[in-house]
């Protein structure tokens, strides 16, 4: 029969091999992880070793954001309290694989809004690690649209405008030799989902060809897209 002393210590040890047995190291990527709007990704967050943590808590973080999260697990259910409201409906985990200790997030619909820093948090009862994810996202917007706006200043108004972009695209208004003709930076607006429109207006004078070109271009990308413009003579 044990004594009180053999007592508390199988019960000291017994604690001391649980305090152990949770902990755990949480792993992700180091590299950023790029896609295009509307795609689907996954933030990859998996623990080592491969424990199951159904029990743990796990929460998916925005650091643009301090008060609420993009996705909560917390003792084998999903919590909905203070989610992100742009993140509702397009994230979720992958069940079958909580039992190995993977908790990547999947985000679909990817938007401008979604790019920045990502913290996958995992708590259990006496033990916690993070580990931070990167998304960047891109989107080509679509072809400048030119407008004619009549006579002002003694020469003619054109005005250019591009929309759905991401990164934060460049506008340029060039001549038919390529020389730009902008002056100042252009106007940008940056939508609900974080996608940027640009426009811009100039003032022309007649030339011997009187064309005229909006490019819009993103550098981090790659890509540009233009509209030229001819200007009928008086």
């Amino acid at each position: 029969m044990l004594n009180r002393l053999d007592f508390l210590c199988l019960t000291l040890l017994h604690l001391l091999q649980s305090a152990v047995s949770v902990k755990f190291e949480v792993l992700g990527p180091t590299d950023p992880i790029v896609a295009e709007a509307g795609d689907d990704i996954v933030l990859p967050c998996y623990l080592k070793p491969n424990i199951s943590a159904e029990n743990m808590t796990v929460d998916w973080l925005n650091l643009d954001f301090i008060d609420q999260h993009v996705y909560r697990y917390q003792n084998g259910r999903i919590i909905r309290e203070d989610q992100i409201p742009s993140y509702r409906g397009r994230t979720s985990l992958f069940k079958e694989e909580l039992m190995r200790g993977n908790f990547s997030l999947k985000l679909t619909r990817l938007q401008g809004s979604d790019e920045g820093q990502y913290k996958c948090f995992i708590k259990a009862q006496s033990w916690y690690d993070d580990i931070t994810v990167q998304v960047q996202v891109k989107a080509v917007g679509s072809r400048p649209v030119v407008s004619v706006e009549g006579h002002r200043d003694g020469g003619m108004g054109l005005l250019c405008e591009s929309e759905g972009w991401h990164p934060e695209p460049e506008l340029l208004w060039l001549d038919s030799k390529g020389v730009s003709l902008s002056d100042g930076r252009p106007e940008t607006h940056r939508d609900l989902k974080g996608f940027y429109t640009v426009r811009q207006q100039v003032i022309v004078q007649e030339t011997d060809t009187n064309r005229f070109t909006c490019r819009v271009l993103q550098r981090h990308i790659n890509v540009e897209v233009e509209t030229e413009v001819h200007v009928p003579s008086e």
